[in-house]
């Protein structure tokens, strides 16, 4: 992930880097000023060393504001980058698999992983200052006296030495944090979405307030201090051989040599001066190493996302003429039975202007059914054939813009994606005042004024969303579930028939028994198998309600 971010951002990288290693040059030539000027023979040579010292303090604070500038940029294209990237492979990935692998770690590798990778870019140039620093200081070091610089590489190879073996142990640490940070946020979902039930049950409530919510948290923070203190520990163990150095260079390494002061007081000033970009330098590596696990379980998140072949064009939906399934066939786990569930296989045919119910019990294979009709889950074995043509991964996607679904697990967006037009507004509060919704919202400009009702008027939303965008053919499962017994009579006794007419294929799955009648074909399932189909002939309809038209 992280050499992706580099490869889409490299011109800007490579200038900032630039801008920063220039940066670093130039703090370290500020250095040899001081030294040059606290060693310097007569009080003559001061006002050339002024001249440079001015010269190269503004060309420091220069490259340091073009650096800070360019990488603030780049952190923000990386964070853009990273969540288009993301959310593209989301959005054309394999439905079962995205179940699969769950909301929770999909948002959080959209929010806090994203963020950690983008950070690391802001924390860059700081990286690469400091490190110039250090290695210009070295340098300098190397061109006073190369024995003593020999003694400052070995205690600055015990530093790091200390500092890796810190590192191996703690970063064991920050990725068991970054798991159960995932854990974390589905129950953070689950703080709101289990807000009825968790009022409902005190006792549930502490356990899951002390044993469930509180313990992912206390995991989270347990490891994330543990990795952070290890790498504090190493960091006060490099400054501790840093001035212990010091204390050799002035008492021990430098003896009577000549020019002993201008030496001790270079190697002095030098290591005093380079405390702070090593311990900053030490300080930005776990962000880096936060950085290098975030971008992993990105990686690993994006990978599982098996994409779902060619995407379908976005015009109209195709014409429907026959939908036919051969002996279509799925196994899912089944967590009633702890196994895995077989269903199928199914022979069914669906034809334009028929009205579909779809029954049995709960955990019958009703909805999974549904999911594999309309294409959002792949048949294992047998084949789907629209209008006589096979679906594959080729033209699946294309296949489901045939449908049109409200799931019992719904999602209402806030806007109709259909594209803003003061006619499509028009129509759709004609459907919303036919639904009786007219008082509690709106749409103005695409979009509803609101989403805070009930489940039931929720799904009233969602059927005027399904009326727009016209498609061939309809599912709906359970969707009178949630509706009193007034719109349960318009549902069945005048939407469905409705649609019917308008030469709509409709697939409903229900449990209103006193309903069943109304259906053209009457499907029952029992343990993933199509028991009977009861075919039923209709003398007349009631008068079905337009609700296309204008209230």
């Amino acid at each position: 992930m992280l050499a992706y971010l580099i490869q889409q951002s490299r011109y800007l990288l490579s200038a900032a880097a630039l801008a920063s290693i220039a940066s670093g040059i130039c703090s370290v030539l500020l250095v040899t000023q001081i030294n040059a000027v606290l060693t310097a023979a007569s009080f003559t040579d001061s006002t050339a060393l002024a001249w440079r010292f001015t010269a190269v303090a503004v060309a420091a604070m220069l490259t340091r504001m073009l650096s800070s500038v360019l990488f603030e940029r780049l952190s923000q294209r990386a964070h853009a980058d990273l969540r288009q990237f993301i959310s593209a492979r989301v959005v054309t990935a394999e439905f079962r698999r995205l179940e699969e692998i769950g909301g929770p770690r999909v948002h959080s590798a959209l929010s806090e992983h994203s963020a950690r990778v983008a950070e690391f870019f802001v924390s860059f140039p700081a990286i690469l200052v400091n490190a110039v620093i250090v290695a210009g200081c070295l340098i300098y070091m190397a061109w006073l006296s190369w024995q003593v610089f020999l003694a400052a590489v070995v205690v600055i190879g015990l530093g790091s030495l200390g500092y890796h073996l810190a590192h191996l142990k703690a970063i064991r640490h920050l990725g068991a944090a970054s798991k159960e940070q995932d854990r974390l946020f589905d129950h953070f979902r689950s703080l709101v979405d289990g807000a009825k039930e968790l009022r409902l049950n005190a006792a549930k409530r502490a356990r899951f307030s002390r044993d469930v919510l509180g313990a992912s948290i206390e995991k989270v923070r347990r490891e994330r201090t543990f990795g952070m203190s290890l790498f504090s520990a190493s960091i006060a163990w490099g400054n501790f051989l840093v001035y212990a150095f010091i204390g050799l260079v002035l008492f021990v390494l430098v003896g009577d040599v000549p020019e002993r002061a201008r030496v001790i007081t270079g190697f002095a000033l030098v290591f005093v001066y380079m405390v702070v970009p090593l311990e900053s330098l030490l300080l930005a590596l776990p962000r880096a190493n936060l950085a290098r696990v975030s971008g992993a379980q990105i990686d690993e998140i994006t990978q599982q996302l098996e994409q779902a072949g060619r995407t379908a064009p976005t015009d109209a939906a195709p014409r429907l003429k026959h939908l036919v399934l051969q002996g279509v066939a799925h196994r899912y786990y089944h967590e009633g039975v702890d196994a895995l569930f077989a269903l199928g296989p199914v022979n069914l045919d669906f034809v334009p202007g028929q009205i579909t119910y779809l029954v049995g019990g709960n955990g019958s294979g009703k909805t999974s059914l549904a999911k594999l009709l309309a294409g959002l889950y792949r048949p294992e074995q047998g084949a789907i054939l629209f209008n006589g043509v096979p679906v594959t991964d080729a033209n699946r996607d294309s296949y489901r813009q045939l449908f049109s679904a409200i799931f019992s697990d719904f999602h209402l967006f806030d806007q109709l994606l259909d594209g803003a037009s003061a006619e499509l507004d028009t129509q759709a509060n004609a459907l919303i005042a036919r639904l009786c919704l007219q008082h509690k919202v709106q749409v103005r400009n695409g979009a509803f004024t609101t989403r805070a009702l009930s489940q039931g008027q929720r799904k009233r939303l969602a059927l005027v969303v399904a009326y727009l965008e016209d498609r061939p053919f309809l599912l709906f499962d359970e969707w009178a579930a949630d509706q009193d017994p007034l719109f349960k009579e318009v549902f069945y006794r005048e939407l469905l028939p409705e649609l019917k007419a308008r030469g709509k294929a409709v697939l409903v799955i229900s449990h209103d028994d006193r309903y069943f009648h109304l259906a053209d074909r009457l499907m029952r399932m029992e343990n993933g198998q199509v028991v009977s189909i009861e075919t039923q002939e209709h003398s007349s309809l009631p008068q079905a309600v337009n609700l296309t038209a204008a209230p």
